[in-house]
């Protein structure tokens, strides 16, 4: 078994498109081979700054010999099949065909042996076509060359069991074609020379010699490992940033860390826009203090050592730093002259949606929906309103306008500077979340008021519009926003009513000068139900069960749904419940079949008088008490109380199909026993649709 040594060594590729390239590289050439036939043991892909690099090992010196076989007409048919069978298969006359007897006659075989051919062979076709296919995302041409890439390529590494391919990669125009060889370089600037190398081990360890670390995540490793070192020698600890990280990494091939410091004049901007400012600008670490908040120093990452020790390199990014950092506190400085509310009317310049006005309108609907929802949830209305109207006014400053990952947590700074109080400040500031699974989730009630009037306004529009998701695409973010707030009701344990909430938010819209046609509540309970899907799938709840109370219809309380939905899947999963929701489907099935043959319905009152047999007279009685017993627990929302009083219907419904004739001679027997089992399906139905559960 032999290896297979692949580089492609180019100018800078963006730190952004590494890592997917090299996964898109071992993935094109694992295919092609598995394509051709060719078995490996293990295939492994690395990106640096200037390279991509894939070892496969494990490969076979030829491809196997393959034997096809192609079954044909019978023999004696007529010539016009005979003839497609032969152009299809190749080849010129039934000569060259097997005759056999299948046991259902005598038919023609086309039977070809092809030889394997030698894996490098192969290897040079592969890797060119692989090159090709590559979905860089964006790409380049180059001096007189036509063909495409990331950047300027250089050379190709091609060994195949330490031997150079034959072939390269044709770059047009006059710059022909990049041959394979065993030809790298290593570090720009620290090892710039070219050497040869003879397998991935050779490879790998030469670059390191040469001042390039080929693993990411050992880059990576380094990179944090040193920084915190840096950090910790300060009486310090490294910002995590698993994002910047990731950036980093991609753009040194030889890490150095270093630290330098930030004028102390620069620390009463807030540290987000300081940190912003630096990560974005600059790929910058930040660092904390013992009490966490930002201390005036950064961690830098560069792509060299110098004789200094890295002393004019700190110097220099301090002194760029100096200037980034002082546009940052002059937009700082100037947003606190002007007030957030003097600022609202400038968000009447910013179009939210064309159909659906500008984002001063946005607000005013906010406002109103905001209030409504703090009064049902127990919040402060005047302050939920009052949030709602500044929530948004930060947008319209000039820190955000430079860092706009900033906004509404600018405005929290501003109201709070500007007298507001910290409720409405602090809703300001998370009106947007959560963004994310991983982010925070609001719990001081104002907050969670805008924050939901916020989404819900957004859910709203959207929706009757008709700008829903589809497939794969969701321009407006809006699973984001239903997931935001079934994690802001169900995490706060809200009692209120989603589709109240909906018609409220579908209002505003009119007293805010629209007017979206049509009601959006049943679309947007259905669109819910798709989201809470996915959040109880992740708890472990199975997507059935979340069906089979939705399509009770009329529940719009996620709150009382997840405690009805976890106790049915309690219910399903013991020994009772599944033999129950069984009988259920077996109930349901006959009477289905049995109102098809009849058309007509069973779900009249089943006459007690009718009832011949001990078994079904038993049956009708536990129906009843089960009903009764359970009434006043689903009333009370005791969903465990009310699975087991429906467990006890177990033993009377085995009883039942074990000795009743459900289809018996007489017409009214039978009719009243259709009956019987159409009630067993309304009193499992008064819990859970029982038909949606699967298994």
């Amino acid at each position: 078994m032999t290896e297979l040594l692949i580089e492609f060594f180019s100018e800078e590729i963006p730190a952004r498109m590494q890592a997917r390239a090299a996964d898109d590289l071992k993935r094109l050439v694992t295919d092609k081979l598995a394509a051709n036939g060719l078995t490996f043991a293990k295939a492994e892909a690395h990106s640096t700054p200037r390279r991509l690099a894939l070892v496969v090992d494990g490969l076979p010196e030829r491809t196997a010999d393959v034997r096809e076989e192609k079954k044909g007409p019978r023999v004696g048919s007529p010539e016009q099949a005979v003839a497609g069978f032969l152009k299809s298969a190749g080849l010129d006359s039934l000569d060259q065909c097997e005759q056999r007897d299948t046991g259902k006659g005598v038919f023609y075989f086309a039977v070809t042996e092809k030889k394997g051919r030698e894996t490098a062979g192969v290897l040079a076709e592969i890797i060119p076509a692989a090159m090709a296919e590559l979905p860089w995302p964006k790409s380049m041409r180059w001096g007189t060359g036509t063909v495409r890439w990331v950047r300027p390529l250089h050379s190709i590494i091609a060994l195949f069991g330490g031997r150079v391919l034959d072939g390269g990669y044709d770059i047009g125009g006059t710059q022909g074609r990049v041959a394979f060889g065993n030809v790298t370089r290593g570090h720009r600037f620290l090892a710039p020379d070219a050497f040869t190398v003879e397998s991935f081990a050779d490879y790998k360890e030469k670059l390191r010699a040469a001042k390039v670390v080929l693993d990411r995540e050992e880059r990576k490793a380094k990179i944090k490992a040193d920084a915190e070192a840096l950090a910790a020698a300060q009486g310090l600890t490294l910002s995590p940033d698993d994002a910047l990280l990731e950036e980093v990494a991609g753009l040194v091939e030889w890490p150095v860390v270093l630290m330098g410091g930030i004028d102390e004049s620069f620390m009463d901007v807030p540290s987000e826009v300081l940190i912003t400012s630096m990560r974005t600008h600059q790929k910058y670490f930040a660092v904390l203090d013992a009490e966490g908040r930002m201390a005036p120093r950064f961690i830098v990452v560069a792509n060299t050592e110098t004789l200094d020790g890295g002393k004019a390199v700190v110097a220099g990014n301090e002194r760029v730093l100096r200037a980034r950092l002082s546009d940052a506190k002059f937009f700082w400085d100037q947003d606190r002259k002007t007030k957030l509310e003097a600022r609202v009317p400038a968000l009447e310049k910013i179009t939210f949606h064309a159909k659906l006005g500008t984002v001063a309108e946005k607000v005013t609907r906010v406002q109103l929906l905001a209030a409504e929802i703090a009064r049902a949830i127990g919040a402060d209305s005047d302050a939920a309103s009052r949030a709602a109207l500044l929530c948004k006014a930060d947008l319209v400053t000039e820190v955000v306008g430079e860092f706009p990952e900033v906004q509404g947590i600018m405005g929290r700074y501003y109201a709070l500077g500007q007298g507001e109080s910290a409720d409405v400040a602090n809703a300001i500031a998370d009106h947007y979340k959560p963004l994310g699974p991983s982010d925070s989730c609001p719990t001081a009630p104002v907050s969670v008021a805008v924050a939901l009037a916020d989404k819900i306004d957004t859910l709203v529009g959207f929706f009757a519009i008709d700008e829903k998701p589809t497939g794969s695409k969701d321009p407006y973010a809006l699973r984001r926003a239903a997931l935001g707030v079934i994690r802001l009701v169900l995490e706060n344990g809200l009692r209120v009513k989603l589709s109240e909430i909906f018609a409220a938010a579908h209002g505003a819209y009119t007293v805010s000068g629209f007017a979206p046609a049509g009601s959006v509540g049943g679309d947007l309970m259905s669109f819910f139900a798709d989201r809470l899907k996915v959040v109880l799938r992740e708890q472990g709840v199975r997507h059935d069960l979340v069906d089979a109370v939705f399509a009770l219809g009329g529940e719009d309380d996620l709150v009382r749904l997840l405690a009805r939905v976890k106790a049915l899947q309690a219910f399903v999963g013991s020994e009772e419940g599944a033999n129950l929701a069984a009988a259920y489907k077996r109930a349901s099935n006959i009477v289905r079949i049995e109102e098809k043959k009849d058309g007509a319905s069973f779900d009249q009152p089943v006459d007690a008088d009718r009832l011949a047999q001990d078994e079904e007279k038993a049956l009708f009685a536990a129906l009843n008490e089960a009903s009764a017993t359970a009434k006043p627990l689903l009333d009370a929302e005791d969903f465990t109380g009310t699975m087991a009083a429906l467990a006890k219907l177990r033993g009377p419904v085995d009883a039942f199909f074990d000795k009743v004739t459900v289809n018996a001679e007489d017409k009214d027997l039978r009719a009243n026993r259709l009956r019987l089992l159409t009630q067993i399906r309304t009193t499992l139905n008064a819990v859970a649709d029982f038909s949606k559960i699967e298994g």
